[in-house]
């Protein structure tokens, strides 16, 4: 059964997002490409820092940003692979992109560039803002389980 925008992104606590109105109306049904798009970004996102924790006395700043860095050509590449052919899994995975993880990439890169990760006081905060990041993302890899029809083990190791 096919869902609206708003639904998907609703129900899993994905709405602080600016997504055009007419969009959200629109009912997404995915397509056998969306559903392998969706698990191959999925199984990225559950091993990456992106969705795990990082202790504070463990892993590196730099490293951890680089990691969430890396979805965006991990995911465009996942896009080029099926084309066209998963523009519902585009819609949903561009908006991320661009909303949730630039954001935060953007930030942490300019001032890694200015040698804040040299801070332990800029260390610890890139750690808040990470921890924030990764509920958004861990509701993002929910989404894309349910999109894939595949059991969601987002919280296997809680």
């Amino acid at each position: 059964m096919a869902k609206s925008a708003r639904e998907w992104f609703s129900n899993w606590n994905i709405t602080s997002l600016k997504i055009n109105a007419s969009f959200l109306e629109v009912e997404l049904d995915f397509r056998d490409e969306d559903k392998k798009a969706a698990w191959e970004l999925y199984v990225e996102l559950l091993t990456r820092i992106a969705t795990q924790p990082l202790p504070n006395n463990h892993g590196d700043e730099k490293a951890a940003l680089d990691s969430i860095y890396a979805i965006f050509p991990t995911t465009r590449d996942i896009l080029k692979k099926y084309g066209s052919d998963c523009i519902q899994f585009s819609k949903i995975a561009i908006i991320v992109l661009n909303q949730i993880i630039r954001p935060f990439t953007a930030e942490w890169h300019g001032k890694s560039l200015k040698g804040d990760f040299n801070d332990p006081v800029q260390c610890l905060e890139f750690r808040k803002d990470l921890e924030k990041l990764q509920i958004n993302l861990r509701n993002y890899m929910r989404l894309l389980s349910e999109i894939a029809q595949v059991e969601d083990l987002t919280d296997l190791e809680d």
